[in-house]
């Protein structure tokens, strides 16, 4: 079954009832600020530049994603590592690393011990914190800084500010937040509220987005969600298929197979022709929604705290 934006539509609520919620509808703004902000920001990477992305967690899925794009566009060589995994001894013209707290260990770690090797650039949301000194430049987003445990808007806006320094980033970033703008407001489809499963797909730079969808289920409802290359689901993971168990596509679907697939499965096929960017917000909301179905805070997810800081 193909669900659309529209279908079984089910009210939102007539205000938000979490921080979370209410965050994550102020991303369109937040967009439009990070475009006109590019064009200022230091340090950035350099077409031709062979580069390194790399954060934690939601950081991570969102570096995974700029690096695609990057690529894509023809700019160099873009890899994305988590923190902890970063290769030694691999050598960059440039490395990026994205940092809402300012103090997630791995990060400081990783950073410290590639000082004079590259010229690095964090991107984080308090310079009042270590990654001051454990970065060379710093682009400061503390406009898009959050309350919530649960990242949305911090993360979209330095992709988006990162996004908006490629070739058409900054009309693709404006197109975005449009869209956004409707996807924090329309009525959620009844069958994403519902679901006992979610699995998230994507190509090329969606494909982080759909991971870091995935993670937004568990965080803030924890629930069961995967994430796959989208072209990769049918080679196994489609078996998790069936009634009651959405399958959600983020950009364009290399052909009607998927759907097809998932509808024999009998479960819920979903895809809306818009920027995954925009999608993402959506993927956001029904967490939330799902949360407080489930009698979870979204603010307050289990195990989880704002940074992790090892040893602390």
């Amino acid at each position: 079954m193909a669900v659309s934006p529209s279908a079984s539509p089910t009210p939102p609520p007539a205000a938000p009832g979490s921080r979370t919620a209410a965050e994550l509808a102020t991303q369109p703004a937040c967009w439009r600020r990070a475009a006109d902000a590019a064009a200022r920001a230091g340090g950035l990477p350099r077409a031709g530049e062979r580069v390194a992305v790399t954060g934690c967690g939601t950081s991570w899925f969102m570096a995974q994603a700029y690096a695609a794009l990057r690529e894509a566009a023809g700019q160099g060589e873009t890899d994305a590592f988590a923190a902890s995994e970063f290769p030694a001894g691999r050598r960059y013209d440039r490395i990026v690393a994205i940092t809402r707290s300012g103090t997630t260990t791995e990060v400081l770690d990783l950073l410290r011990a590639l000082r004079g090797t590259a010229p690095l650039l964090a991107l984080t949301a308090d310079p009042a914190t270590p990654v001051r000194d454990a970065a060379d430049a710093l682009a400061v987003l503390d406009w898009a800084d959050e309350e919530s445990v649960v990242q949305t808007r911090f993360a979209t806006t330095a992709l988006a500010l990162l996004r908006a320094t490629l070739p058409g980033g900054t009309d693709a970033v404006l197109r975005a937040a449009e869209e956004a703008t409707a996807a924090v407001t329309e009525p959620l489809p009844a069958a994403l509220l519902s679901a006992s499963q979610w699995t998230f797909l994507g190509r090329g730079w969606a494909y982080g987005l759909a991971q870091e969808a995935a993670l937004k289920m568990r965080e803030a409802a924890g629930a069961w969600t995967e994430a796959y290359p989208a072209m990769e689901y049918r080679h196994g993971p489609v078996a998790i298929a069936g009634p009651g168990r959405v399958t959600w596509a983020f950009g364009p679907v290399p052909d009607d197979g998927l759907e097809r697939a998932v509808s024999a499965a009998g479960g819920t096929f979903v895809h809306a022709d818009r920027d995954p960017m925009a999608e993402l917000v959506r993927a956001q909301r029904v967490a939330v929604a799902v949360a407080e179905s489930r009698d979870r805070d979204p603010d307050r997810p289990r195990g989880l705290t704002r940074s992790v800081v090892l040893g602390a």
